[in-house]
């Protein structure tokens, strides 16, 4: 457990020493500033993805598929967050009360 925690510490601490070792040129391009605008939400779909259908190794398809839709057309009308995550809540609820999908 421990070597693969200090891989990853070690990686992220090169990885910010790059950060400030590499010219500002670099760091400027166009490029670079557009994947850096992009990567965290590369990452939270991810996340997001992996929490919806991950069940240990494999892959479940439950409840909280219906509730994912829900929150994706909510926010895809510019819907409050609060509201995003009560619909799709109460979507997953209600999916798993009535034995759907169990």
């Amino acid at each position: 457990m421990w070597g693969p925690l200090g891989a990853t510490a070690l990686g992220l601490y090169l990885e910010k020493l790059a950060g400030y070792l590499l010219p500002a040129s670099v760091l400027e391009q166009a490029s670079v500033r557009r994947i850096a605008a992009l990567l965290p939400i590369a990452l939270l779909a991810a996340i997001v993805a992996v929490q919806t259908v991950g069940s240990g190794r494999g892959v479940a398809l439950d409840a909280r598929i219906p509730g994912l839709a829900v929150a994706v057309v909510l926010l895809s009308r510019r819907a409050n967050f609060l509201v995003t995550v009560v619909g799709a809540a109460a979507t997953t609820a209600i999916v798993r009360h009535l034995g759907w999908m169990a």
